[in-house]
């Protein structure tokens, strides 16, 4: 043996030889997540998640709530108008229709009006501020409605122009006032009222730019003199109303109807991995989904009255 090779085979000796195969695999495995940090990952997906689905719910689905509302609550109007027992004053409960009002103008054509403007209110469509007297009769009567969500009734106030007219039925009759101007904070107030006279005040958020009612800066006010003759209420309306109530203010039973929603929500969920674990994916998904869907809906619906109520 040469020189050469001898030290060619020492040097071979002296390297350690190679280890399997499956050693050097684990070996190469990165360190497993600790369980804290897929906690907070977990965490942090589901109120991502949340988040969206509250933004879709708002933007894109509300307005079929409002819509479904609208036609449930003209079909009562229009039963307690005909029998003539649509409420006309004293202390009306909350959700009752108590209007029907058109303003051709800007598209709004027969819109119910519901007594009390808190967000959940709101939700349904315009609210009239119960410490005011009912469209139609002496004095102010002011209409809350949403700018942006829940198909934003009120969005176009800012359209309205002096000689344009709105037309109220209540169980009263049929009412017509003539929009005198639009105004927001800090602009000249109308004259005060005429003994015996009434006026309606539209009410709703504003914001700058295309999308400016989903960030509202502040209220806009759509003033409108009766033309019509004037009515008595036949008792008087409350004179304070709940701070859910004024504008801008947020919903605090939003809180009770979300914590009853969310477990109907991951009841749902629960069903699904446990019953994909038994019968398999899709039969699974047949039962699961309806409840998951349910539970989505009516936790949106929560949320949404947890902001302000003229969003």
């Amino acid at each position: 043996m040469t020189s050469v090779e001898a030290q060619e085979n020492q040097v071979a000796s002296e390297v350690p030889s190679s280890s399997p195969a499956g050693q050097d695999r684990r070996d190469r495995v990165a360190p497993s997540m600790p369980d804290s940090a897929r906690m907070w990952m977990l965490g942090f997906g589901v109120m991502a998640t949340a988040c969206i689905w509250v933004i879709v719910y708002l933007i894109a689905l509300s307005p079929f709530f409002e819509a479904r509302a609208q036609v449930v609550r003209y079909g009562d109007l229009r039963q307690t108008l005909a029998l003539q027992t649509a409420p006309i004053g004293g202390l009306i409960a909350p959700g009752t229709p108590v209007a029907l009002v058109s303003i051709p103008a800007i598209g709004i054509r027969d819109v119910v009006v519901s007594e009390g403007t808190s967000s959940s209110d709101l939700q349904y469509g315009p609210g009239h501020r119960r410490d005011t007297p009912l469209p139609g009769q002496i004095g102010t009567s002011v209409l809350f409605a949403k700018g942006a969500t829940f198909g934003g009734p009120f969005k176009n106030l800012e359209k309205l122009r002096p000689s344009d007219l709105i037309t109220v039925t209540t169980g009263q009759g049929e009412f017509t006032y003539q929009i005198h101007g639009v105004r927001k904070a800090g602009d000249p107030l109308p004259p005060v009222l005429d003994s015996g006279a009434g006026r309606i005040v539209l009410v709703s958020s504003f914001g700058d730019g295309p999308l400016g009612n989903y960030a509202p800066t502040g209220l806009i006010f759509a003033d409108a003199d009766l033309k019509s003759p004037a009515q008595q209420f036949p008792a008087p309306h409350p004179s304070m109303i709940p701070e859910s109530e004024l504008a801008f203010s947020s919903d605090s039973s939003g809180i009770l109807n979300l914590c009853l929603s969310l477990p109907l929500l991951i009841a749902g969920l629960v069903v699904v991995v446990w019953m994909r674990q038994r019968w398999g994916g899709w039969q699974a998904w047949v039962v699961g989904l309806p409840i998951i869907l349910a539970g989505a809906w009516l936790s949106g619906l929560a949320a949404a009255a947890l902001l302000p109520n003229l969003y």
